[in-house]
């Protein structure tokens, strides 16, 4: 990975996961002991998700350039996919809260993607190859 892309990552990773240590934190005092885990289960599973989802993408840019953009879009898609398959099968699970599994993957999913949105519009891209040959002969 290029150093953009991890500064991306960690750009996203780091409020993803300060948002799951407050969600554990409230879901573990309003939910207790299994709200908590819930909740940091549901962190942690965003996090993974998205971070393979980011490494993913970012080698298939490297190796086909001209796919990026399409990969980008089914990239996304599945990871929603997945998630929402995640939700359905962890729905009646007794061991942790699913309402506080619920709300702090919908929570980490939406921090995740607006961090992901932010890093990239501050990040400063060259599109064109410095000290590369303009002038045609």
């Amino acid at each position: 990975m290029q150093s953009n892309d991890v500064r991306t990552l960690l750009n996203c990773t780091v409020p993803t996961a300060a948002a799951g240590v407050i969600a554990t934190a409230v879901s573990g005092a309003v939910a207790g002991g299994k709200g908590a885990i819930g909740a940091a289960a549901g962190t942690l599973v965003v996090i993974a998700f998205m971070a393979i989802g980011m490494v993913v993408l970012q080698r298939t840019a490297k190796s086909y350039p001209s796919l990026f953009q399409m990969m980008g879009l089914v990239l996304y898609t599945v990871q929603i996919l997945l998630l929402a398959i995640v939700l359905a099968v962890f729905k009646h699970t007794s061991l942790f809260n699913t309402r506080a599994f619920a709300f702090s993957l919908l929570a980490a999913a939406i921090i995740w993607i607006a961090a992901q949105a932010r890093a990239h519009m501050k990040t400063k891209i060259l599109y064109v190859e410095p000290g590369s040959a303009g002038t045609p002969s």
